[in-house]
C-alpha cells in the first residue's frame, strides 16, 4: 500500500477532533487519525452497501405474490422531481 502525500484544510473543529484522538493515545499523528478514521468509515459504508445489496437480493428472489405493492408509482418519485423542479426555478442548477 502506497502513500500519497496531500495537502488538506481542516475545520478547526475536524482539526481538534483528529488532535484529541492523537492526544488520546489511538492515532501517533494527525495524518494517522485521519487516515484511520477514513478507513473506519469507509469501512461502515462498505458494510451497509454489502447489507443493503444482500437485502435486495432477498427481496428479488421473493415470488411475485409475496411483493408487496407500493401503490402508485408515480409517487415515488414525486419528492424528487419537486426538489428538482424548486432547484430549476431558483436558479440552483448550473448548466
Amino acid at each position: 500500500m502506497g502513500v500519497h502525500k496531500q495537502s488538506v484544510s481542516f475545520t478547526e473543529t475536524a482539526f481538534d477532533f483528529a488532535r484529541e484522538l492523537v492526544e488520546s493515545g489511538e492515532y501517533p499523528n494527525v495524518s494517522a487519525a485521519v487516515s484511520g478514521e477514513l478507513a473506519r468509515v469507509k469501512a461502515g459504508r462498505d458494510r451497509e452497501r454489502a447489507l443493503f445489496e444482500a437485502e435486495v437480493q432477498r427481496r428479488l428472489a421473493l415470488p411475485l405474490d409475496q411483493w408487496e405493492p407500493v401503490g402508485d408509482p408515480g409517487g415515488l418519485t414525486m419528492d424528487a422531481r419537486q426538489h428538482l423542479a424548486a432547484r430549476a426555478k431558483s436558479g440552483g442548477f448550473s448548466g
